[in-house]
């Protein structure tokens, strides 16, 4: 298991390195914390980030065409605004220079240990500290909180003969920039948010470019746009401009709950505005066909793009919709039986989100794995932030917390509340362990879902990378955002069970031998 360290390196110790909060990861939900502790004046804390920077999937998602889909203006903190973005949907290079520049304006960066895999975390109930072994040695923590990300393991995909492919190959997430594509025969698998960015990209330069779709996703206009000077300067200096714009994108994005959420019925219109951009991208009936959903928007993610079925209709683009049987030395076979020779293979396959490799190096108050305890009864949690059996322990973007609409910077900050008054409450009230009580989590997970029967997610007819292989909804969650801010706003202590420092059972006394008898000198080592 890998988790994130930032900051000044440290060298391998046998003695653990002691501090009150250990925080995994450091891209917007991770960074967040550090900053929301250090507001608060709390010190004795650090960041782990096996990356060289902050940023998490923003520094690693590097590939050609790499932006965000939710509006410049609301996906930033809400304490740090930036009135610098220039375009309405900020590209790659530019979210992360702002992430950067958040560590820097509230100092947090010598906080962080960087180039540190995480490799696991085990609560030992002795000392009531969670020890965690990493590359740079071991640290003992009192609280932990795993910021570590559902978009941060590449998903690599189950193909026969993949592994002997002599060309070049690698995952959308860890592109290899040193390879050039110029003129080259690639195949794109995959037909996801990154894939659609991919694409038109690589179609200007490449000489043929096979996508291997496996589900047609839905589409929708990009409504992006660089800013205007009147709209930079009233960004940067008339006072409240910029709030009540990232108000007015909030709103706008907040209608869609009620389709998605409360009556599918009421994504029809935006259904029809996918139907209407393709038609009027794609003019060949064949492609066409091949490019209409089966589905009813948002049961998968909703996509945007004005440039993806431009590319598919380029005269050296193949959309592939026949599968794959196996991969070759030199191409790829298709469920037909036809071969295409490649140079390059893209990966545009995903993350591990419900399945992810870091839960099997997480072990809670039983000896169980975070992934043992999700493989029995799926990805569940409390108000996404706690799991039972893992005492000490908060989770950033955890369970059912995931958007299908809107930004989750609102998310992660809700949970910074949480999770901050969590560690308020304990420190005030001298806690040595505190967990939350798995009726508590069993109800809350119950109301969660039943939540969930009503939306498009349950109903739109699709399978998607949303539920887990119980069948159960458990990344998304099921209403308006500001229903969750207002679940998060109080730390509530009478959903957890907890012991006072002062009800610790005694450590075990630890027997000391006694010397061996010396007939001239006894004497009795106590």
């Amino acid at each position: 298991m890998s988790l994130p360290v930032t900051g000044t390196a440290t060298t391998p110790e046998t003695t653990p390195r002691e501090v009150d909060t250990l925080i995994i990861g450091s891209g917007f939900a991770g960074l967040g914390a550090a900053v929301k502790l250090s507001q608060e004046g709390k010190t004795n804390f650090v960041v782990l980030e096996r990356g060289s920077d902050v940023g998490g999937t923003w520094r690693d998602n590097t590939y050609p065409g790499a932006a965000c889909d939710v509006p410049s203006h609301l996906y930033s903190y809400s304490f740090a605004l930036n009135p610098d973005w220039t375009r309405s949907f900020s590209p790659q290079p530019e979210i992360q220079r702002y992430i950067e520049s958040v560590s820097r304006k509230y100092n947090v960066l010598d906080k962080h240990v960087f180039n540190c895999d995480v490799r696991s975390a085990t609560w030992n109930a002795d000392t009531a500290r969670w020890v965690v072994e990493t590359s740079k040695g071991t640290f003992a923590a009192k609280i932990v909180v795993s910021a570590v990300g559902a978009l941060c393991e590449p998903s690599l995909p189950d193909i026969k003969g993949i592994e002997g492919f002599t060309g070049e190959i690698f995952h959308s997430a860890q592109w290899n920039h040193d390879y050039d594509l110029t003129g080259k025969r690639v195949a794109v698998i995959g037909t996801g948010a990154s894939a659609i960015q991919i694409v038109p990209q690589l179609a200007a330069k490449v000489d043929q470019l096979d996508v291997y779709q496996r589900t047609a996703p839905w589409i929708l206009p990009r409504a992006d746009r660089e800013y205007t000077a009147v709209e930079k300067f009233a960004f940067k200096y008339v006072p409240g401009f910029q709030r009540l714009s990232r108000l007015g994108i909030y709103l706008m994005r907040e209608t869609q709950v009620v389709g998605l959420a409360k009556a599918p019925v009421f994504m029809k219109p935006l259904q029809f505005a996918a139907e209407q951009h393709l038609r009027k991208q794609i003019k060949d009936k064949a492609l066409r066909r091949k490019v209409t959903p089966n589905f009813q928007i948002g049961c998968k993610r909703m996509l945007i793009s004005n440039n993806y079925y431009p590319a598919l209709a380029q005269p050296n683009v193949d959309l592939v919709t026949d599968g794959i049987t196996e991969v070759t030395a030199t191409g790829v076979v298709d469920g037909t039986g036809r071969t295409r020779e490649v140079d390059a293979i893209v990966v545009a396959t995903g993350f591990h989100v419900t399945d992810s490799p870091t839960f099997a190096g997480i072990f809670g108050r039983d000896g169980r794995s975070l992934a043992d305890v999700f493989d029995a009864t799926g990805q569940q949690g409390y108000k996404g932030s706690s799991i039972a059996n893992f005492p000490n322990m908060f989770f950033l973007v955890g369970p059912n917390t995931g958007l299908g609409h809107s930004s989750m910077v609102f998310m992660i900050e809700s949970q910074l509340n949480y999770v901050v008054g969590a560690i308020n409450v304990v420190e005030r009230n001298d806690i040595a362990t505190i967990e939350v009580r798995q009726d508590a989590q069993d109800r809350y997970n119950r109301e969660v879902q039943d939540k969930l029967e009503s939306s498009v997610w349950n109903n739109g007819g699709c399978a998607s990378w949303y539920l887990d292989k119980h069948g159960n909804n458990t990344t998304l969650w099921p209403g308006f955002t500001f229903e969750f801010r207002n679940i998060t706003r109080k730390f509530d202590l009478e959903a957890y069970d907890s012991v006072n420092v002062a009800d610790l059972p005694a450590p075990t006394p630890v027997a000391v031998p006694t010397a061996p008898d010396n007939d001239d000198d006894k004497v009795s080592v106590q």
